[in-house]
Formats: C-alpha cells, structure tokens, sequence
C-alpha cells in the first residue's frame, strides 16, 4: 500500500510523510480573523486542511489539530498599516469588539458543521494568549532581533538569515512587494511588529499592558507563540491559503527559529486560490463576496455540494466557481446519495480490497481527491455485490465527508403486481425457464422497479432511472 506522500511549500516537492513522534501527528492550520463571515474562498483551504486531517487519520495517526482564532492584531494592511479590523468592524456595527469576534467565531464554527469539518482538538484565541506573546518577543529581544520604533517593537528581519527559505524568491522581490504599504517606522521594509503600541490619546477597545507600554500583539506572534505552546514536540505540519506565504508564515517561521534556536513546523502545505468565473480572485473588499449562505444555502444548493466540487481540483490548483459547476457537482452528490439509498445504506461487509488499495494510493499522492473521486465512481458502475459497494464507499467517507452514514433510506411502497410478477420470476429461476425470467424481471423494470437476487431470495428496489 502507498506511503503517505505530501507536498512541503518548504522543499517544493512530495516528500515521504515522517512525523517527528512515531503513529503521532501535530498539526496547526491558520484559523479565521473573525471581524466578518468567511467567503467561500477562505473554506476552501478549510475542507483541503480537513481532507488531510481525515487522510491522516484514515492512515492511523493519532492527529493533534491546533487552530488558532484572531480576534486581535489583524490590521487592515497586513504589513502593520491601518486599523485593527475587529475594531474596525465594531466601529461600522455599532459593537463592542468583544462581540464582533464573539459573533464571526460562531459563524465560522457554523459554516463549519454545514461542510461537515471536524473542529480542532484545541482552538486558541489571539486575546486569551497575551502573557505567551509577550514572552516570545521578549525572547527575541534579549537576542537582540528587536528594535523600538515610534508605533512599536519591531522584528529585524536582516538579522534572519534565511527570511526567504518559504518564498522562495529573492529578497528583492519580497522587498519590493513590502514597499507597497510603505512604514517609515521600519529599518527594512520587510521588518514587521511584535507590539504595537495604542494611539497616544486614545482608548483602544483590546489592549494591554506590557515592558514597552500598552498595546497589542501584531498578527504574525500569536501563532508562532501559541502552536509552540500546544505543539512543543509535534511541529510536523502547518497549513494555509498561498496568500499566507510571503508574509505571514515567513514572519512565523522567522520569528519562531529567531526566538527557539531551532526549526519550526517541517511541513508546510498551503491550497491555491477559488476564483470565479472569469479569473477574478474572491475577496471580502471586493463586490464578489459569496458566504456559504447566500450562495448556496438561500438558493436551496446542499453545502456539501460546495465540498464536493472543491475535490474535483487538487487543492494546489486555482479553482473556478461558478453557480453551474456547483449544480452539477450537487447532482453528482445526490446520485451518491441515491445510490447508497438503493443498496440498502449501511451493513456490514468488509470494505473491497482492490478498491481500497486504488483509493488509498489517490489519497495518499498528495491528496489527489480528483483521482479518489474517480475511484468512487469505477466502484458505483461496478458489479459488485450492492453491499460491498455500500461498504466501500462509507469506509471512504471517513475522507471524504460527504456524511454516508447519516443518509435516510427510502422508504418505497411496492405494487402488489410487482410482488406478484417477482414470485412468478422466483418460480420460473425455480422451473430454470431463464427466458420467462428475463422476460419478467423486464417487465417489472418497466414499471419502475429493480429486482436484485441475493442469498435470501429476492430484493425489490424502486429504478432511479423511472
């Protein structure tokens, strides 16, 4: 069977997976800035990072799953310009921002349950984690990464040797990408803050105390501080959409190797982009701000329609939405659905082997779910025994989430002629007339009907196709 194989934005190429802690895995994916609802662009990285969670344990890991919640930090130019965007977001609403983060986590959490995502084992919370922050930059001063500038304490990134061991690209390039939001504040343009300080004269809704005076913790320290805290001894793997690369995680892994001495997470995977039709890249400042809800759910769409189509493109490859895709991809699910409904839902037959080994060689190339999709459909076309079709594809369900085990069988209210031209059937296989039989079996197809022989006789099915 195919070891497990996955892509390290650090490397850039599929290494073999080999957790730090033997039959152990540690995993942290960047959670939401909870000032808004989440687009359906952010979810997508949340079903890819769920789909490697479920991988990892459908593999026989014990996973350890960390995600952290920013409720603090997060300016409104990611390079330490502008407002805070919680606080920003209390300000438009009329809110404290207390509630504002309060009220986006639990949509988030919603949105969660409507994909059928597993919630992380620990979830951490920028705000509950201050001393821990204030420690790390500590840290980093006392090793001289540091320096004071009028709006806060910064990191000096000309002092990390390998800033661009994530990116990839020259420090000229990330230079001239951090000039874009120029801050005469920072030595490099590349530098970013621990701490910021409060506006002189003003009451900030969340800040604190600390040895440089009252502020607040910059977005990129309350990761790095927070999965050192949870995953000490089990940095295996970090994930994330690609717009975190060249800023976020850089300043995370700068930032954390800076203030440990060591090496942070060993892997790193991030998912690409959902675009819409037309190439245009989903954005919550833009006009294109689609929401599980306004997409999906008030036009009647399954939201696990939206999982189904994010696996039909591997999660390193930009994604186009549109609402037509989507409808076929629902289509596709309820067919699923239906068949699982005809072979008489769950029982309890052994998974096929020759299948299983297919599908666990999709997964575990780097979670092709394109390539295990299509497995999916070579076993409903099969002529396998409709148990073991029923037990394949739920055994795959672990990974794939489509929530198998939760379908309703239908409940079909069968003529007394179809009864009585299946006993003529069962009587004429009896006689060995197979001609009659066939004939019979025809005629009840025709009426909307499926007969299936099994060791016990006979079974009566309503015909999809009717």
């Amino acid at each position: 069977m195919k070891k497990l194989q996955l892509y390290n934005t650090l490397t850039l190429k599929k290494e073999l997976f080999k957790p730090i802690r033997t039959g152990k895995v540690g995993l942290y994916t960047c959670g939401p800035t909870v000032y808004n609802y989440a687009h359906i662009g952010n979810l997508r990285t949340y079903i890819f990072e769920d789909i490697l969670k479920r991988i990892l344990l459908y593999n026989g890991y014990k996973v350890k799953h960390v995600m952290n919640v920013t409720d603090v930090g997060h300016l409104t130019g990611d390079r330490d310009m502008g407002e805070d965007k919680i606080e920003a977001s209390a300000k438009k609403q009329g809110k404290n921002a207390w509630e504002i983060a309060d009220f986006y986590w639990q949509a988030f959490k919603a949105d969660m349950k409507k994909l059928n995502l597993t919630e992380p084992d620990i979830w951490c919370k920028a705000t509950e984690h201050i001393t821990e922050q204030i420690e790390m930059v500590e840290t980093l001063e006392q090793r001289g990464y540091t320096y004071r500038a009028r709006d806060g304490i910064y990191f000096d990134s000309s002092k990390f040797k390998h800033y661009n061991q994530l990116s990839h690209q020259p420090i000229e390039n990330l230079l001239e990408g951090a000039r874009v939001e120029k801050n005469e504040d920072k030595k490099n343009p590349t530098d970013f803050v621990l701490w910021k300080f409060s506006p002189v004269g003003e009451k900030r809704q969340m800040e604190w105390d600390s040895p440089w005076g009252i502020g607040f913790p910059g977005w990129h320290i309350e990761c790095s501080a927070m999965s050192l805290k949870y995953l000490k001894n089990q940095l295996d793997i970090h994930c994330g959409g690609i717009d975190h690369i060249n800023v976020h995680h850089t300043n995370e892994i700068a930032q954390a190797e800076a203030a440990t001495g060591r090496k942070f997470f060993n892997w790193w995977m991030h998912g690409a982009f959902l675009n819409l039709t037309g190439g245009d890249k989903m954005s919550k400042s833009a006009d294109n701000f689609l929401t599980i809800d306004n997409a999906l759910i008030k036009k009647g769409i399954n939201p696990l329609a939206y999982r189904y189509a994010s696996m039909q493109v591997h999660y390193r490859k930009p994604m186009e939405y549109s609402e037509k895709s989507i409808l076929a991809a629902e289509k596709s699910l309820n067919n699923i659905y239906h068949q699982i409904q005809e072979n008489g839902g769950e029982n309890k037959s052994k998974p096929d082997k020759k299948y299983k080994q297919q599908f666990m060689g999709a997964i575990n190339d780097d979670l092709n779910m394109p390539q295990a999709l299509a497995i999916v459909w070579k076993i409903i076309k099969s002529k396998l025994d409709p148990k073991v079709k029923n037990s394949t594809l739920l055994d795959f369900d672990q990974v794939l989430g489509f929530g198998l085990n939760k379908i309703k069988l239908e409940k079909i209210n069968i003529p007394n002629g179809v009864k009585k031209l299946a006993r003529e059937r069962e009587q004429a296989r009896s006689d060995k007339n197979f001609k009659r039989a066939d004939e019979l079996r025809q005629k009840i197809y025709d009426l909307g009907f499926k007969i299936y022989d099994n060791e016990d006789g006979f079974e009566i099915k309503r015909n999809k196709k009717k």
